[in-house]
This record gives structure tokens, C-alpha cells and sequence, in this order.
């Protein structure tokens, strides 16, 4: 496959250096930071200032610390403080929307996103390609690229999905939390074993205009489907290690294993049920609860019935040691070459001890380090890999400029009874 061919040449790196001492963040991330772009591959913060901010940039001040006085993990000063260099703006919208008003509401994510960059001139600047992130990031701003949350976004049109591309977006993540008319979810009844022949027909046309395949939310056998239609290499933008957490949201490590020869790359997300299997484990107990009590299950635990339990068996906290071995097992199985950071930063009500907000890249940078990272490891997984995989789709690409734009179309059938 031509994708082979691009990847033939990229060699796994040697073992980690001895461990460093130090804990803390300090100059060695700093100077990491400084040269080599932070690419955070999801944070939704468009859909926190669409849901708790009336869509307006204006209406919080970004350029201030929002800690303490909103719901907030992103704002400028803590970007600032995490050395990001290029964030992935998730333009989600909920799988309940109809198709119809998903693509609507999309593009008003997309809309809400440039607004955002226009009114931090000096902070952001939108992003479309892997040299556009190295001359933002070298200019001191932050790369803003943009990605689809749910391919029900597309309404089951290509003309649509070349719309996003053209507007800006560099991934589509296939499904959400629901199986769609062409790709199965993993947190939802399968239909189709994987892809289907139109969502194959997805894949093939997000290679021609060199757009990520993001592989998160999706079950495993439409991982491996993807994985084997896809001629260029594919992302997990905000997923962890199954083997380590075992959520059916994170990659199991068959699907790990593959990564190398896929040349893609696995972004280790920090939501607490992923990380944490106590934390995930709290969930079902406490719904185990609820319908012994006769209460609706996922009711949320200031249901007074529910006080005195919770009260009792308090939900156990996902902490920093947690997202590194999560970090640590990506590497182990895919290879130092196939692992970023992806933290679902403003997407998640909750987050680990000590990974509160964006700020915190520099803490888990330096805890890698003090377990034997090397500044060429700590290099990789902050951007070279994803940069890496995204000129690898840029290639492909640009192999394919002289295809034909895909005339596929859903079945008039639609999705199985």
C-alpha cells in the first residue's frame, strides 16, 4: 500500500534514558516546549462557550485565568502556562441531533471556532496543514485546527464532507456515542460489524482530500475496518488504553499493536472513567443502587435518594500517576512513535487530581521524564508524532489530487431493521 511505502522508513526509537529527578515541571519542558509544538488532538471548548456562554468568545474573557470564576478548563493564560502549540478544536454536537440539524449545528461550531481565533489575533490563528502548525507555533501563537466529533455531522453526504474539508477541517471522528447509518459506535448496538460499504466509501474519500480518520468513539471491529480501508495512516484523538482501563471507549491492544504498521497515532485522553477502573467502576455500582431503589439509572448522584450512598462510597479520584500509565502503555505496545496527548479538556465535567486544566501538560511531561523519558520521547509525544501522521495523510493526498471527487451514496435502505 502506498501508505507502507511513506512509513517504511520511520524506525521506533531506542529505550527511554535513565529516570531524571526531577518531578516537577521545570526548564527541561520548557525548552522541549519552546522548539517542538504541543498538539493536543481534542478539547471542546466551542461546545462549553455554546452551552454556558450564548456561543460568544466576548462573552468570558479568555485572556484572563478562568479557574476560579467558571466551569472552564481553557482559556489563554493556562494555555500559555501548558505550552500548547497547536490545539484541535472539537465542532461537536450531541449524536441526538437528526442528521439534518447536526450538519446545521456543526457549522455553527466551525463558525463559533473562527470567531474565537478573530478575537485573539496574537493568541490564535486557524490551522489547515502540518507546516501551518510549525510556522504558528514558531511565530508564538497557537496552531487552532479543527475536528468533526460524529459522522452524523455529514448527513450521509460526501458533497458535505468535502464542505467541512473546505471550510477546515482536518478530522472526522466516524461515530459518537451512537451507531450511525454507516459506522458502528463503541458505546452503542452494532450494525454493521465495523464499517459499512458507504462508510468504507467515507474512509476512502477523507484519504483523497487529506483528512484524518479519527478512531475514537468507534467499536473495535470499526477500528480494524478503517485501519485496513484507509490508505493513510489514522488517529485515536482522545482515547486511552483498554488493557490498563477497561471502558469500551479505549483501544483494546490488538488495535495497538497494529498502530505501527498503520504509522498512525493514539492520543491519550484524561476523562477519569478512561483512566481510572475504580472510577469507571463507580458508575455501574451506583446504578446497581439506583434501580434497587427504583430510581432511573445514570440519575445523577445529587438525587437525594441516592445521598447517603454516595456519601458512604464516595466516587474513588482518577489522578496524574493514572493518565501516565495509560501514556506509559501506548508507548509500551504501539511503539514510542505512536502515542500524543488528546485530554478532552472542557468535553468532561471531572478530571484527574493534578490534570485540572489545560495548564497541566508540563506536570505530565515531567512526571514522564522522572520515570525515564527522554527529551526525544517527551519530543514525539508532544507533537512530532502527530505532525508525522498528519504530513503522511498530507502525502496521500497529494498522491490522489488527480482522483475524481467520490460520487458514493447511502443505499436508499438505510441502516437495518
Amino acid at each position: 500500500m502506498f501508505r507502507t511505502a511513506l512509513l517504511a522508513a520511520a524506525a521506533l526509537s531506542a529505550f527511554a534514558l535513565p529516570a531524571m529527578a526531577q518531578t516537577q515541571p521545570g526548564e527541561a519542558q520548557a525548552r522541549i516546549l519552546e522548539t517542538t509544538p504541543l498538539i493536543d488532538g481534542h478539547n471542546d471548548l466551542p461546545w462549553a462557550l455554546r452551552q454556558g456562554h450564548g456561543r460568544d468568545p466576548f462573552a468570558v474573557n479568555l485572556e484572563t485565568n478562568l479557574k476560579a470564576s467558571t466551569r472552564l478548563h481553557t482559556d489563554i493564560p493556562r494555555l500559555r502556562a501548558g505550552g500548547v502549540g497547536g490545539q484541535f478544536w472539537s465542532v461537536y454536537v450531541p449524536a441526538s441531533l437528526s442528521p439534518p440539524d447536526a450538519a446545521v449545528a456543526t457549522w455553527e461550531q466551525i463558525d463559533i471556532v473562527r470567531r474565537m481565533v478573530a478575537a485573539y489575533p496574537e493568541t490564535f490563528e486557524l490551522a489547515t496543514t502540518a507546516d501551518d502548525i510549525v510556522r504558528i507555533h514558531g511565530q508564538g501563537r497557537i496552531a487552532s485546527l479543527m475536528g468533526i466529533e460524529g459522522g452524523y455531522s455529514i448527513d450521509d453526504s460526501l458533497g458535505l464532507l468535502r464542505e467541512f474539508h473546505e471550510a477546515g477541517v482536518r478530522y472526522m471522528t466516524l461515530t459518537h456515542s451512537t451507531t450511525t447509518t454507516w459506522a458502528d459506535s463503541a458505546t452503542d448496538a452494532p450494525k454493521w460489524g465495523g464499517l459499512s460499504p458507504f462508510g468504507e466509501q467515507v474512509v476512502k474519500e477523507m484519504n483523497r482530500l487529506g483528512m484524518m480518520v479519527d478512531l475514537s468513539h468507534v467499536s473495535e471491529e470499526t477500528m480494524l475496518d478503517a485501519m485496513r480501508v484507509s490508505e493513510a495512516p489514522v488517529i485515536f484523538s482522545h482515547s486511552s488504553a483498554r488493557a490498563v482501563t477497561n471502558h469500551p471507549r479505549n483501544v483494546p491492544d490488538a488495535v495497538l499493536r497494529q498502530m505501527a504498521e498503520d504509522g498512525g497515532i493514539v492520543m491519550v485522553t484524561f476523562v477519569p472513567a478512561f483512566v481510572s477502573q475504580a472510577n469507571m467502576d463507580w458508575g455501574p455500582a451506583y446504578n446497581a443502587e439506583a434501580a434497587r431503589l427504583g430510581i432511573a439509572p445514570n440519575t445523577r448522584p445529587e438525587d437525594p435518594r441516592m445521598t447517603a450512598w454516595v456519601q458512604a462510597n464516595p466516587r474513588p479520584e482518577a489522578t496524574l500517576a493514572d493518565v501516565v500509565a495509560h501514556i506509559q502503555h501506548v508507548r509500551d505496545v504501539a511503539g514510542i512513535d505512536h502515542v500524543g496527548l488528546g485530554g478532552d479538556f472542557d468535553g468532561v465535567g471531572a478530571l484527574p487530581e493534578n490534570v485540572d486544566g489545560v495548564d497541566a501538560y508540563p506536570r505530565i511531561l515531567a512526571a514522564l521524564m522522572a520515570s525515564g523519558w527522554s527529551e526525544a520521547d517527551i519530543r514525539k509525544l508532544a507533537g512530532e508524532n502527530l505532525l508525522r501522521t498528519l504530513r503522511a495523510v498530507e502525502a496521500v493526498a497529494e498522491a490522489k489530487r488527480a482522483e475524481r471527487p467520490s460520487l458514493a451514496a447511502l443505499p436508499d435502505a438505510g441502516a437495518p431493521e
